[in-house]
């Protein structure tokens, strides 16, 4: 029989480092095609916050090297501020460490494991130290630095370090090789710049694949996205544990300072009105209070009515530019975005925005093409579990003129853009693939949808009715000879005439008809048909010999009110 004293030789601390060392596939990388993207998505999430940090417009560079059949080299290098020396091998060879993780505002990264998780894989796979340059100024040297991951103690491992002059006056590269496999399609490397460029319309990428092909994506606009600003936490937004916690640690010396200045939107009357709830004093030392007066002052926080918090640490898109970027990389005949107010879940500010392009190059066919992002970053994996999938499944498309079946995504060629926009953002995992399912936040999604459908409806109705109307058009231009006989011998009137008549009467319509109509690719279609129309009647008059005018027995006043 094993005894405890056994047991507890064989027990002793892991730590988290040595954790995803053997649960990666919690960090996303689950398999040789994800592995390459989370890499890639990383580096680039880093660099889009660095730059945005030191508010110049983002000029990224990557690179896909393939090296060997399931071997690729990764080079991700920017224009941000740089990283200071000491610093560089805790942010890139230390897991869970960063500035990220404690800030209320809006970023890309949250948890401090991302770029970090990319040198852990690429060490594990092929043992190769991940090599980073960093340069912090125009006067400044740059900092060279080849890193591993000291599993055991989760701290980084110097393997060699140089300093010399680099061309860039300030920015970040990193190099990592790293097991993988390279692909196109969906959940490629190809489509998550695509979808980057599209949410970060201020950003310039330059992409250079495997198979050696250059992509180009131009920033549409040279404004930086309005800087959001830090906030503390607000009272909604805490459990017991967390203000116990707080309690402890706080620097302010009595209750009242404490919830006003380590909360948000805490005013001196709230304070009052809390602590009269609570039955405590105003001026107790927070550290002091006991667990029981912990909860009853939770409670009474919980039951006092305070205002929302600030939304100025959060930065949406904005719907002028989410219309800039899909016209920037899709093709389609209408374009429209929808932006909702911010509003709060569980203490923390959020707002969702919605846009979409119907038409043009888009497929008939097939289910409409969702792309979804939170704070700017697709989104490419786990669409099934995903809030935001649930929400443009419980809408309902057919009022809107899509087909659908129920509970599944809309047929049509449309393309549907959802970003959340948030302080932090609840995904379902590590790897932050999918939004978790706050009915606070389906229901802002769904509202967004609606409004958007509306829109589109719209469209789609008037674009459907005028594509009917013409083609009553073109049935009734091939019977305008047979109809002017008819009302020769009932009016007596040259049939000539009376076909000249009808034709007038019927370019007026197509001249109503385009001005009432919205798809180009009608417009331009009725357009050239009226051309060619005029061309042959012009034709027309030509080869025909002249006859003489012949006294019209009827006014054409009189023969238009016949025909009408």
């Amino acid at each position: 029989m094993i005894k405890a004293e056994e047991l507890a030789l064989k027990q002793r601390e892991i730590s988290v480092s040595e954790f995803f060392t053997k649960n990666r596939h919690l960090l996303g990388f689950d398999s040789p095609a994800k592995a390459i993207l989370m890499a890639v998505k990383e580096c680039v999430d880093n660099s889009l916050d660095a730059t945005e940090e030191m508010r110049v417009l983002p000029d990224i560079y990557v690179e896909v090297k393939q090296l060997s059949e399931n071997r690729l080299k990764i080079i991700i290098e920017d224009n941000g501020p740089g990283i200071v020396k000491e610093q560089i091998p805790r942010v890139f060879a230390k897991l869970l460490y960063g500035s990220k993780f404690h800030s209320l505002s809006q970023k890309r990264g949250q948890q401090g494991i991302g770029v970090s998780a990319a040198v852990l894989y690429s060490q594990l796979t092929t043992g190769k130290p991940a090599v980073i340059t960093s340069k912090i100024g125009l006067k400044q040297k740059a900092h060279h630095y080849w890193l591993h991951i000291d599993t055991v103690k989760n701290e980084p491992e110097i393997v060699k370090e140089e300093s010399f002059d680099w061309g860039k006056d300030h920015g970040t590269k990193v190099e990592l090789e790293l097991e993988g496999k390279y692909q196109k399609g969906k959940q490629s490397v190809d489509e998550y710049l695509k979808q980057v460029a599209i949410v970060n319309p201020h950003a310039k990428i330059i992409y250079i694949n495997p198979l050696n092909e250059k992509v180009e994506y131009h920033r549409v606009t040279n404004e930086m996205p309005a800087e959001a600003q830090e906030i503390k936490p607000h009272p909604y937004g805490i459990e017991l544990g967390i203000l116990i916690k707080m309690l402890k640690s706080t620097e302010s010396r009595t209750l009242s300072s404490f919830l006003q200045n380590d909360f948000s939107r805490i005013s001196t009357v709230t304070v009052k009105e809390i602590c009269n709830k609570a039955n405590l004093d105003i001026k107790l030392k927070p550290e002091e209070l006991t667990l029981q007066q912990s909860e009853i002052l939770y409670k009474s926080i919980q039951n006092t009515k305070i205002i929302a918090p600030p939304t100025n640490c959060i930065s949406p898109i904005g719907e002028e530019l989410l219309i800039k970027g899909l016209k920037k990389e899709i093709n389609a005949d209408f374009y429209t975005a929808v932006s909702r107010s911010p509003v709060v879940y569980r203490g923390r500010p959020f707002a969702i925005e919605v846009s979409c392009a119907y038409g043009g190059d888009l497929n008939k066919e097939t289910q409409v093409r969702l792309m979804r992002f939170a704070n700017r970053v697709p989104l490419l994996y786990q669409q099934g579990a995903c809030a935001i999938t649930e929400a443009v499944q419980d809408t309902n498309w057919r009022p809107y003129g899509l087909q659908q079946s129920t509970g599944s995504l809309p047929y049509g060629p449309l393309v549907l853009v959802v970003h959340m926009a948030s302080v932090w953002v609840p995904f379902t995992s590590e790897s932050k693939d999918a939004i978790a399912h706050y009915e606070e936040i389906i229901k802002e999604i769904k509202l967004g949808l609606q409004e958007c459908g509306r829109r589109l409806g719209i469209f789609i109705r008037k674009n459907v009715k005028a594509k009917e109307q013409k083609e009553k058009i073109d049935l009734f231009t091939k019977y305008i000879p047979e109809l002017a006989n008819s009302l020769s011998s009932l009016t007596g009137e040259k049939p000539k005439i009376l076909e000249e008549e009808l034709t007038k009467i019927l370019n007026k319509n197509l001249k109503d008809l385009l001005r009432s109509i919205d798809n180009a690719e009608i417009k331009e279609e009725i357009k050239e048909e009226m051309a060619e129309k005029q061309d042959n009647k012009k034709e027309k008059k030509k080869s025909e010999v002249s006859e003489p005018k012949v006294p019209i027995k009827k006014s054409k006043k009189e023969i238009q009110t016949k025909l009408r």
